[in-house]
């Protein structure tokens, strides 16, 4: 029985065929900044807001930013964990993910077993997803010890992706890393989603309203941005891509 984000994500994501989220993290940011990001995301159309990062540890600044934001915005709030850390009583939802190509068992599965407990102890909606690190990975192919996927290797990144599928996940993601100079190519895109019976997430390195539509295009279900908040004119480049993305599904239904 799907849980209520999850049933919203798959409803927003057969409508709008794909939908954008906008990535806060939480260590960059302070939680009146966090909720003006958020504000002004939901106005440019973002789906849900997804708080988390590579490093961060500051339990009680991660609860101040998303209690902030649920005062401002009625979005769903996902957690994106680097670690059992960055779980918050005060989310709706949390990728429960395994990092499926790192050579760490604690990525794997023991932040995955140690964070379980909290999860049910707070009633979060897990989501559970394979996450694969692909391309240059950013600081989060680094510390999550990932033997990253080449781009010119989509072959690579479609059997993790299916292997993730077959263990159980509803969600794919295919992560460049924030900040990358490069985002994942439609031709891994594809690859990936030709296989696939359930969403595929697509982030890293996405920072203009042309590098979104390939990705969609190519297969994407969500795309999500991170560092296009940390810019002085975040609130115009969202809503650019995310205008880019509803193009697409018009041009795609006509």
């Amino acid at each position: 029985m799907l849980g209520r984000v999850e049933k919203y994500l798959f409803e927003k994501i057969a409508i709008e065929k794909t939908i954008h989220m906008t990535l806060i993290d939480p260590e960059k940011i302070t939680s009146t900044q966090a909720s003006v990001v958020a504000e002004n995301s939901k106005h440019s159309g973002t789906a849900a807001i997804m708080i988390g990062g590579s490093t961060f540890s500051s339990q009680a600044h991660l609860d101040t930013v998303i209690q902030t934001i649920k005062k401002t915005v009625d979005l769903p709030i996902i957690l994106f964990p680097n670690n059992e850390n960055g779980i918050s009583r005060y989310s709706d939802a949390i990728w429960f993910m395994s990092l499926l190509n790192s050579v760490d068992p604690y990525y794997l599965v023991g932040a995955q077993i140690l964070g379980a407990p909290l999860i049910k102890k707070f009633n979060i909606e897990p989501l559970p997803m394979g996450y694969i690190i692909v391309g240059q990975g950013g600081t989060a192919g680094v510390v999550g010890k990932a033997n990253t996927i080449p781009y010119d290797k989509p072959e690579l990144a479609a059997a993790h992706a299916l292997a993730g599928q077959y263990f159980g996940m509803r969600f794919i993601y295919l992560e460049g890393g924030s900040g990358v100079a490069n985002p994942v190519p439609p031709d891994m895109i594809r690859t990936v989603k030709k296989c696939l019976d359930i969403p595929l997430i697509v982030g890293g390195g996405i920072r203009t309203r042309e590098q979104a539509t390939a990705a969609a295009q190519a297969g994407a279900d969500v795309i999500v941005t991170g560092n296009l908040i940390e810019t002085t004119d975040n609130k115009q480049r969202i809503s650019e891509i995310i205008e880019g993305l509803k193009q697409k599904t018009l041009t795609n239904n006509s």
